[in-house]
Formats: C-alpha cells, structure tokens, sequence
C-alpha cells in the first residue's frame, strides 16, 4: 500500500465516521498543514564547512562571468 492508497482509504473512512461537513474541514486542515510538515522535515542543517566550501565555490564561477 502506498501513502496515496492509504490516504484514500482513510478518506472513505473519514466521510462514513465524521460526515461530509467534518471529513471536509479536517481534509482542508491537512492540506494546508502537509506542505509545512513536509518542508520542515526534509531541511536539513548544511555542515559549516559544507557551506564555507560551497559559497567559495560559487563565488568563483561567479567571477569567472
């Protein structure tokens, strides 16, 4: 089962226990807290040297333009 089936099962679930009115505003509550949830988890802190690097790095091509 895949997230998306899983969310589909839950969804038919949700509309028979809560009704169309309160399946509805729980459905938009999490649409609009996913992408947060998401971005939030997927960032990741870069190592002070990774980035030390990195910024030399494109400070160089840029002066190569």
């Amino acid at each position: 089962m895949t997230c998306r089936d899983a969310i589909a099962v839950l969804a038919d679930d949700l509309d028979a226990m809560l009704g169309p009115a309160a399946a509805e505003t729980l459905e938009a509550h999490l649409r609009g807290a996913t992408p947060a949830l998401v971005a939030k988890a997927s960032r990741v802190e870069m190592p002070p040297e990774m980035r030390r690097r990195l910024r030399e790095f494109l400070l160089a091509k840029l002066g190569e333009s």
